[in-house]
C-alpha cells in the first residue's frame, strides 16, 4: 500500500496537491524558537501570525495572554471562550477530527494540538507545523506550568505567563494548606445516569495530588473512564468531601443529572452529604478545558471557596 492510501481521503488529495508544486514550503528566520512539546522538538517562528489550536486548554491560555487565534474546532465553549463559536474564527473540524481541507485552505504558521486532538498530531503535521501540549496527568501542575512557558516564549508573553502562572502557585499552595485539614476526599465523574470514580494518577488526579485533597480510597483504576462505581461504593467510603463532575452537563446533554444520581438514601448516609460538603465541580472546565490558565485558576478558586465554608 502506498504512502497517500494510508491516509485519510481529504489529507490525501490535500498533500497531491502540494506536492504537484514541489515539497512544502519551507523558510528560516533569525528568531526561530526551539522548543520541545509533547511530540518531541520542533522550530517555531517567534509570534506565528496564523494559528489553529484545537487543543482548548492551549485556546483558554492564549485567550488569557491576550493572544488571537485565527480558527478553532466546533466546540462547547465556556463562557470566557464564547467568542470563539462566532463566524470570526474560521472552524477547523471537531475536538476529536480535524477538517483537514479547512485546515489547508487556513494556511496556518502554527497548528496546536493537546488532549482529545493529539491523536491527529502526525496527519495535521503533514499539513502544517504542528506541536502537541497534551498534559501529563501523571505531572499535571508541572507539565502546565511548561505548556504556559512554551505558549509564553512562542508568542513573546514571558512576563505575562510567569506572572498569571505565579499567581496560581501562590493559590494553589493556600488550597493545599486548607486542604490538609479538611479530610478525605473522593472525585465522582457522572453520565448517562452511571458513575466512575477518580483518584491520584487518574486524568483528574490533580484534585489529590496537587491540590491536597487527601484520596478517600486508595488503588482506584486510572484509565481515561475511571473506575465504575455505585451508591453502595460511595457509602462505604464515605468521604468527608465528594467532588462531582457532570459529564452530561460539559457535553451540553442536559444539567442537574448528576444530583438526581447522587440524590438517593445511600449517598445521603455519607458524611459529605450530611455536612454538605458535596461540591459540583465546574464540569466545563475540569472535563472539557483541563490545563488552561483560567481554567486551572477557576478550579482551585472553587475549590478552596468550598472548604472555607466548611
Amino acid at each position: 500500500m502506498n504512502f497517500a492510501a494510508r491516509l485519510p481521503h481529504s489529507l490525501a488529495a490535500i498533500l497531491a496537491g502540494v506536492l504537484a508544486f514541489g515539497a512544502l514550503p519551507a523558510s528560516v528566520h533569525a528568531q526561530d524558537l526551539k522548543v520541545q512539546h509533547a511530540k518531541g522538538e520542533a522550530t517555531v517562528p517567534l509570534k506565528p501570525k496564523k494559528v489553529l489550536a484545537f487543543d482548548l486548554a492551549s485556546l483558554d491560555t492564549l485567550n488569557a495572554l491576550g493572544v488571537e487565534v485565527a480558527g478553532v474546532p466546533t466546540a462547547r465553549f465556556p463562557e470566557y471562550l464564547a467568542k470563539y463559536g462566532s463566524d470570526k474564527y474560521e472552524k477547523v473540524g471537531t475536538l476529536f477530527e480535524p477538517d483537514y481541507e479547512a485546515v489547508n485552505a487556513a494556511e496556518p504558521d502554527l497548528i496546536i494540538v493537546g488532549g482529545r486532538s493529539s491523536a491527529k498530531y502526525e496527519d495535521l503535521a503533514k499539513i502544517a507545523l504542528t506541536i502537541d501540549m497534551t498534559v501529563d496527568p501523571k505531572d499535571y501542575v508541572g507539565s502546565v506550568k511548561r505548556n504556559v512557558q512554551l505558549l509564553g516564549r512562542i508568542f513573546d508573553k514571558q512576563a505575562e505567563a510567569n506572572a498569571q502562572f505565579a499567581r496560581f502557585e501562590e493559590s494553589v499552595a493556600a488550597l493545599r494548606q486548607e486542604a490538609s485539614k479538611a479530610g478525605k476526599g473522593l472525585l465522582v465523574l457522572t453520565t448517562g445516569g452511571k458513575m466512575s470514580a477518580y483518584g491520584p494518577g487518574s486524568r483528574f488526579g490533580l484534585l489529590h495530588s496537587d491540590f491536597g485533597i487527601v484520596p478517600a480510597v486508595e488503588g482506584l483504576a486510572t484509565t481515561s473512564h475511571g473506575q465504575a462505581v455505585n451508591a453502595e461504593f460511595i457509602l462505604k467510603t464515605n468521604p468527608d468531601w465528594l467532588f462531582v463532575i457532570d459529564r452530561d452537563a460539559a457535553t451540553g446533554q442536559g444539567d442537574g443529572a448528576a444530583r438526581k444520581v447522587l440524590d438517593n438514601e445511600l449517598v445521603a448516609q455519607t458524611t459529605a452529604w450530611k455536612n454538605n460538603q458535596v461540591v459540583y465541580l465546574d464540569p466545563v472546565n475540569w472535563y472539557l478545558i483541563g490545563g488552561g490558565l483560567t481554567a486551572m485558576q477557576a478550579s482551585v478558586d472553587q475549590i478552596a471557596k468550598a472548604l472555607a465554608k466548611k
